[in-house]
This record gives structure tokens, sequence and C-alpha cells, in this order.
């Protein structure tokens, strides 16, 4: 068998054939005309990211032109972009609508500025995390981060302590998140 080059995989068509090509250029079939309104750097990083799962992590050669569409779809909607994989290939087994849930960091630590700051915010954020999972979103997004540090660090101007705090929440919602059983079929999203 011919060594593939380290950024190719053969993708498989829903006719059959096996095709070897790069992940980018199965990309830019795949989007065609969206591609160009997409920035090529996420897009790289996104095909290169979603190539890279399936060859190492999965240790696959072989994958579905639609199964590999459908996971750099997943991906760039963790993104925060607007993306779905529509190919002929796709349509016989498309997946449900996507599936999101927001909660707003701010009004949060709205919430929590009466109580007692961060005391109080921290379990309140786990109980936010934990109730949105339980009703099975495609995708959790938190929203009103840098607002929700400010008005927990109780500035109006950004400096290191909202930082350090911003990073902190991400941690502890990341942390929470990897817990949770229903993560699996979740993507969580920080913003």
């Amino acid at each position: 068998m011919i060594q593939l080059k380290s950024d190719c995989l053969i993708f498989q068509t829903h006719d059959g054939e096996q095709i070897p090509c790069s992940a980018e250029w199965v990309v830019v079939e795949l989007m065609s005309d969206g591609a160009q309104l997409l920035d090529p750097e996420v897009v790289h990083h996104a095909s290169a990211a979603v190539l890279h799962y399936f060859k190492h992590e999965l240790g696959r050669q072989f994958v579905a032109i639609g199964e590999f569409a459908l996971a750099l779809e997943k991906v760039l909607r963790g993104f925060g972009l607007s993306v779905y994989a529509e190919h002929p290939s796709l349509t016989a087994g498309k997946a449900a609508p996507l599936r999101v849930l927001e909660s707003n960091l701010n009004e949060l630590a709205s919430n929590a500025a009466s109580e007692g700051f961060e005391l109080v915010f921290f379990p309140q954020l786990r109980r936010e995390l934990k109730s949105k999972l339980e009703q099975s979103p495609n995708l959790l997004r938190f929203h009103g981060l840098r607002d929700c540090v400010k008005q927990l660090a109780g500035t109006g101007r950004w400096n290191r302590r909202c930082q350090s705090l911003d990073d902190q929440i991400v941690d502890f919602l990341r942390s929470c998140w990897e817990t949770e059983p229903a993560r699996r079929s979740c993507a969580l999203m920080v913003v």
C-alpha cells in the first residue's frame, strides 16, 4: 500500500469510491460557494483538527465524506459559525437540527452580586450548567463573559485581576462540563 501524506485520508464517497486526498480539498469541495465567506485560516485549522481526530485519535485511514463533513461542521459551529454540511452525499443520513441553549453570564453575576459575589457565583454557575445539560443541547453557549468579569471584579476597566477571573471562570466551566456524562453529545462555548 502507498503511504499517504500526513495531511491526507482516504475518503469514501456515497457511491463507494475511495479517493485519497487532503482534508482541505474535501472542505473546498463540500463548501464550494460558502468557502470564501469564512476566514481561510479558521477553515484550515478546523480541517486539520478534524483530520487529526480521525487519523490519530481514532486511528482511521478511511473516512466517509459525510462523516468528515459532519465532524467539521461541529467544529466550525463550536467557533460560533453558522455552517451546515449540505452536500448530496450527506442528505440521506442528515442529523437533526442543532439544538443550542444559551446562558447569560452577566445575569448570573448580577444575581451573585447582591449575595456574595464570587462565593455565590461559582456554585450558581455549576447549577446553571447542570440544568442546561439536562435539556440535552448539542451546543451550550455561555455569553457575556467580559461584562460578567468586570461586574464580579467591581471595575469598569479591564485589568490583571479581570484577566485572572476570566481564566478562572472558563477553567471552572470546562472542569464542570468534563464531569458531566451529558457532555458527550454537547459542545461548550464561552464568549
